[in-house]
């Protein structure tokens, strides 16, 4: 083999492990802070321009360390936002507390001016759904099954929180059973098919999560899996006959380890009158 032709088989060789190695150890690591407006009905006027972080898919596990997720709980909390919300799956191994027992001190960490509310996701519930549930009333952020008012002034907004789509009964009317007629109602579910289910509870806004927008995007064509019944759900703002939906694409992986057009984000909602 003559020095041009290894030359040339050199470069072809490194080109190809960068782009195999992309998608592993380079964009599922490249945390992105996403801005949206979000509209939503019913908002209070002094609500107008209430910013929401929005967390979902931590995936504590294999490839996605303790340290990893403490620093995107520290950008989440230098962001400064009026509430966090948490859409579930913090942890990725099943039939394990140890990753459980990880994760919750971390995310305990998380401060906003008016608080931090969450529910879970069938990771959590394939991990060790006792242990999970503890947790998760344990560190005050609990709104499974049931609302929480926000109030500023004689305004406020309910947040409320079923339970898994898969692993735990939705319960959506129930955590809003409290409520009034005319209320702002904000649902977190981990999983966006759970919209599609029979409630009767008027929704103004759903923030869910789950799909991690398909973890691969092809240009034109899309994400090729999405784990949800409804193929519509991959992620950002989606119109729907129950109200405005918003998927994150989450921050860790479940089907594969790989991110590719599709990074992972912690979103942030500016939530406006129409």
């Amino acid at each position: 083999m003559n020095r041009r032709k290894f030359l040339k088989m050199a470069c072809y060789g490194g080109a190809t492990a960068l782009l195999t190695s992309y998608p592993v150890f380079i964009e599922r690591n490249l945390v992105q802070i996403n801005n949206y407006r979000i509209p939503v009905p019913s908002l209070p006027k002094a609500f107008n321009g209430f910013r929401v972080v929005h967390l979902t898919d931590l995936h504590l596990g294999f490839l996605v360390s303790e340290s990893f997720i403490g620093e995107v709980i520290k950008k989440a909390n230098n962001l400064k936002p009026d509430i966090i919300v948490c859409t579930g799956d913090y942890v990725h191994a099943r039939n394990s507390t140890k990753e459980i027992d990880s994760v919750w001190p971390i995310l305990s960490k998380l401060k906003a001016i008016y608080g931090v509310y969450s529910v879970l996701g069938n990771h959590d519930h394939w991990a060790d759904t006792q242990k999970s549930l503890q947790w998760l009333q344990r560190s005050g952020q609990s709104v499974r099954h049931t609302c929480k008012p926000i109030y500023k002034g004689k305004d406020r907004i309910l947040i409320g929180g079923a339970g898994d789509y898969w692993e735990d009964e939705l319960n959506i009317d129930l955590c809003f059973s409290t409520s009034d007629e005319g209320d702002c109602r904000i649902l977190l579910t981990h999983n966006p098919d759970s919209i599609d289910t029979v409630f009767e509870t008027p929704l103004s806004l759903i923030l869910s999560g789950h799909t991690h927008g398909g973890q691969v995007s092809i240009p034109f064509f899309g994400p090729p899996v999405l784990p949800v019944n409804n193929k519509r759900y991959s992620s950002g703002l989606i119109e729907t006959e129950k109200g405005n939906l918003f998927i994150s694409k989450g921050i860790g992986w479940a089907i594969y380890p790989i991110r590719f057009n599709c990074y992972p984000e912690i979103a942030v909602h500016e939530l406006i009158m129409i």
